[in-house]
């Protein structure tokens, strides 16, 4: 048996640590959706990922997406030509912070966003949207840490934010998502994601966003088992997969 690449090694272990925890809180690994961020990776790793059959891969940054997005929508069309086992499509996330002059730029490129953080971000997204006739899958993202350095909505005034986008003909009001604390204990971390599933379950029993709200998005490489038993249904995992950030690399959270 060929010996498996330290990128395909590294997909199982991840695997098994989403099984795993998923036999803890009684769940089907199947239920968790993983989103590979691939703001640290080479395009050579993006590559093998999609053959290895990843096909949720997330972005940071605007200027990234825009440039990476249709080289590997490309390499997979390629791929599919000549190989029956690559099925299915490509979908792209934006889990970084986004400006309103940008969204313009990634509209076309994603199947969902992760991080509308204000009113008038979701209100320039419904109106470029309906430019393109498209009604585009957001996420709504909450501060729920109340970090200084991290974006996202105060969890008071989230629900009612939400009941705003799920209002706009040209979004889908289709969940939320929310980041760990960066350094912070592992009970913590777990109260945290606890209440914003609480605000999830809120949201879901004021019918807001009706069918569309399904994604419970949290949980990165170092803490998505605490997410998972907290009913995360999505997981965004980076380091885990490529390894740590180089050393000079800015950081974004």
């Amino acid at each position: 048996m060929a010996k498996k690449s330290p990128l395909a090694e590294r997909l199982d272990q991840v695997h098994q640590r989403i099984a795993d925890a998923c036999a803890k809180a009684r769940r089907q690994p199947s239920e968790v959706m993983l989103v590979a961020v691939t703001k640290y990776a080479a395009p050579e790793q993006i590559r093998e990922l999609v053959q290895l059959g990843v096909t949720d891969l997330g972005e940071n940054k605007v200027q990234q997406l825009a440039q990476r997005a249709p080289q590997i929508n490309e390499f997979f069309a390629r791929r599919q030509a000549v190989d029956e086992n690559q099925i299915g499509r490509l979908r792209w996330h934006m889990v970084g912070h986004l400006q309103r002059n940008k969204v313009k730029q990634i509209l076309p490129l994603v199947s969902l966003i992760h991080s509308v953080d204000s009113l008038r971000l979701a209100e320039e997204l419904n109106i470029q949207a309906g430019k393109l006739g498209r009604r585009v899958p957001v996420l709504l993202q909450i501060n729920a840490s109340e970090e200084a350095s991290k974006s996202g909505v105060a969890v008071g005034a989230s629900t009612h934010l939400a009941e705003q986008i799920a209002s706009m003909e040209n979004l889908a009001m289709s969940g939320v998502m929310t980041m760990g604390p960066l350094e912070a204990s592992p009970a913590q971390i777990q109260a945290i994601f606890a209440r914003v599933r609480e605000i999830f379950e809120e949201m879901r029993w004021q019918k807001i966003g009706g069918n569309d709200l399904r994604y419970l998005s949290m949980g990165m490489s170092d803490d998505f088992e605490l997410a998972i038993a907290e009913g995360a249904n999505v997981i965004r995992i980076g380091s885990a997969l490529f390894g740590p950030k180089p050393p000079d690399a800015e950081e974004v959270r």
